[in-house]
């Protein structure tokens, strides 16, 4: 069954081309490692709530719009593979798009919220 890693992120809303950029460049990491789908979204129709909201829940600012992004994997294996070697191309510095200095994270990666998740059901 697949497996899915979610994000919500907040990013600078003057930003939205670095984002894109920057994602592209991961994004096609996580493919070569295994990923069905990447999907990268931006904040359109994000409402504040009354309580809680995506925007708290990253602590977003005014000057901040919120992504909302998805890897599809074929299954947690797959996936757990592949986050180890991310890992470790971070740490080794072994491939140029992993690292920061040619490829900086264009938000605040501290505020980013992210969890993986097992689908329950598919229509």
């Amino acid at each position: 069954m697949t497996y899915i890693d979610g994000f919500v992120i907040p990013v600078p809303a003057a930003g939205k081309d670095k984002f894109i950029h920057h994602a592209k460049t991961i994004d096609a990491i996580f493919k070569e490692l295994g990923a069905l789908r990447v999907v990268e979204c931006w904040g359109d129709d994000v409402p504040h709530g009354k309580q809680t909201d995506f925007h708290r829940a990253v602590a977003a600012k005014e000057s901040e719009t919120i992504a909302f992004s998805w890897i599809e994997w074929p299954d947690k294996p797959t996936r757990d593979a592949a986050m180890a070697k991310t890992t470790e191309m971070m740490e080794a510095k072994s491939d140029p798009r992993m690292d920061p200095a040619k490829n900086p994270m264009p938000f605040d990666g501290a505020r980013m919220i992210y969890g993986g998740f097992t689908p329950v059901v598919e229509l």
